[in-house]
């Protein structure tokens, strides 16, 4: 009964927190009818600056860690986003009546990180003294970029497939143009989706705040200016999400068990790849347990800052009620629930 309890408080103050409470308020206004609306000249601008902030955050990071300390576990952190991606593209993606688009977008943002969920796993070691690496918050682009690309490059191939058709003398006509191989595709589409990709006004905004954290010395701007306005501006877009994934529900009906089914069980799964990541980079760099259980709370948690604004910018196709519904209702809570068991197998394999 008191672990029931413990679930419920967690909900609850989830729901109290501003990203879902904005993002419920967002919800209410569009069931009640509402006219509100962002301009998206607004919107377009309040991304821009939530992804720069992230980026500069990052990329301060990476300049201010060990770069060789920090090179395997972030080879590492990379590699369990594309594999949370690859996961989701394989089972959800394919959950029949899930549109490649959502389930797609879904993963991306499962394979991306949470910093609250990160932040509650660090206060949670603080509180039992155990000790980590200063350079933990710099693996969170690593894996948070390469899940997010990833997650869009596979939805653009996924769409360009279905353009594909075959003549009837085999030719492959792609987009109305004709390619005589199917590696012609393989190469030049992925390529130039991949630079597509990179080029989006999302992932652009994202590279260059971190590119800039490294090579320059942006921490009065970002202090004073980025930092103020970060937590205002997160709760604006989370109103708008809300509102449109409102607007986007219906289309879920059919298909709601997924997404409940993906959001329960993908955080432990993630979590576990997560932990193997962490337990090689232990053996392989003497990496802490406590660094292990948070990149285990990294993979396990699904993002609420830079993922949502991503994928709206670079699949806006993709419904958001199945990304941000899944993750931010379902995937936060058992995420934050699981930060216990990630103590227990670091303890259990490494000792605490």
């Amino acid at each position: 009964m008191e672990i029931v309890w413990d679930v419920i408080g967690t909900v609850v103050a989830q729901v109290q927190k501003p990203t879902l409470a904005f993002l419920i308020g967002g919800m209410m206004l569009a069931a009640c009818g509402s006219k509100l609306e962002v301009p998206t000249p607004v919107y377009k601008f309040v991304v821009m600056v939530l992804l720069l902030k992230v980026g500069l955050g990052a990329g301060i990071s990476v300049r201010e860690a060990d770069l060789v300390a920090l090179a395997v576990p972030a080879i590492l952190a990379a590699t369990v986003g594309i594999g949370i991606v690859l996961i989701g593209s394989g089972t959800l993606a394919r959950w029949r009546g899930v549109s490649q688009m959502d389930g797609m977008a879904t993963a991306g943002v499962f394979g991306a990180v949470s910093a609250s969920t990160l932040a509650a796993g660090m206060a949670m070691l603080d509180a039992e003294q155990i000790a980590y690496e200063g350079f933990i918050g710099a693996l969170y682009p690593f894996m948070d970029i390469a899940a997010l690309v990833t997650a869009i490059v596979l939805a653009r191939i996924s769409v360009a497939r279905k353009t594909v058709s075959t003549s009837s003398d085999g030719t492959m006509m792609i987009g109305g143009g004709t390619s005589g191989t199917s590696a012609s595709f393989d190469g030049q589409i992925i390529r130039d989706i991949s630079r597509d990709t990179f080029q989006s006004p999302a992932i652009s905004a994202l590279v260059l705040g971190i590119v800039i954290g490294v090579l320059g010395r942006p921490e009065t701007v970002y202090h004073s200016f980025y930092e103020p306005l970060f937590k205002g501006l997160l709760s604006i877009l989370m109103l708008v999400m809300g509102m449109e994934a409102w607007s986007r529900l219906s289309e879920l009906r059919k298909v709601a068990g997924a997404y409940v089914l993906y959001g329960l069980g993908a955080p432990l799964i993630h979590g576990l790849l997560g932990f193997s990541a962490g337990l090689l980079a232990h053996h392989l760099t003497g990496f802490s347990a406590g660094g292990v259980v948070l990149l285990s709370v990294m993979a396990a948690s699904s993002s609420d800052i830079s993922g949502p604004p991503t994928m709206r910018g670079a699949l806006p196709e993709a419904n958001p009620s199945a990304y941000v519904g899944a993750s931010t209702g379902l995937g936060t809570p058992v995420a934050i629930l699981s930060i216990p068991l990630w103590i227990a197998l670091a303890d259990l394999f490494i000792g605490l």
